[in-house]
């Protein structure tokens, strides 16, 4: 998990860069139906629906927008059925690599993904040949406050089901199971945390160290995915140069 913080933060940048030109308005909305579809279109009964819902408010979302996208999805309103796909495979360096997808066409999709591998000598692989280096957790993300310990933290939520606290230089990252993501996320709204970013991970075992020219071009890899309409998220277990991530934080 060291560094996760630091990549995170760069990654929320560059969010905030799509946000602005709508990209994430259209994963935000793709990530709702799909919630919807799947889970039914009430937030009280569907937690990644609620998990949706609060991610797309978190980039000033309308709320007709929300709405709306629900709405589609049970099929009160026509609209487009999308479908989650997950891809597996390698970055350059042995650099393993999991591709969550939500698309309405699905060989475009993987015309897509499998242009950007070829494009960087990747290795697309077959389902679940990376994911075994992978765990799948409920990841809260909170910024360091005055007077809060990981102490703290962990006795106000260790009864919700909090796994670990792991403390980075500016921020603390909260595990949970996924299911018990939203219970956790609630408890720290109601003690009044600030609440950078909540949402189911992919959290590497073990992590493949890169030195400065490798972090770069990996860095480069997944960017180009990230960049594909269809592309909700990227998980690596890139362990990204230290000299690479303050270059980027400063950029």
């Amino acid at each position: 998990m060291s560094g996760h913080s630091k990549w995170h933060s760069i990654k929320h940048k560059k969010a905030k860069v799509d946000a602005q030109r709508g990209k994430m308005f259209t994963k935000c909305i793709r990530e709702l139906m799909v919630a919807a579809r799947q889970g039914g279109g009430d937030p009280d009964m569907n937690p990644r629906l609620r998990t949706a819902i609060a991610a797309a408010k978190a980039i000033n979302m309308p709320a007709e927008n929300i709405e709306r996208a629900i709405k589609k999805a049970t099929g009160e309103l026509e609209g487009v059925s999308y479908e989650e796909i997950t891809y597996e495979g390698y970055a350059p360096c042995k650099v393993a690599v999991i591709v969550d997808c939500v698309t309405d066409n699905r060989n475009r999709t993987a015309a897509d993904v499998r242009s950007v591998f070829n494009k960087y000598n990747g290795s697309l692989g077959s389902s679940g040949c990376v994911s075994f280096l992978f765990d799948k957790k409920g990841l809260i993300i909170i910024p360091k406050q005055d007077n809060v310990t990981e102490d703290k933290l962990l006795e106000l939520t260790l009864d919700a089901g909090v796994e670990d606290i792991i403390e980075e230089d500016e921020t603390f990252e909260i595990l949970s199971e996924p299911l018990k993501l939203e219970d956790v996320k609630k408890i720290l709204e109601d003690n009044n945390y600030k609440i950078e970013s909540a949402s189911v991970s992919m959290l590497p075992k073990t992590k493949v160290r890169l030195s400065e020219t490798d972090s770069e071009k990996v860095y480069k890899f997944l960017e180009a995915l990230e960049e594909l309409d269809d592309v909700q998220n990227v998980w690596s277990n890139a362990d990204f140069d230290e000299n690479f991530l303050n270059k980027m934080n400063d950029e």
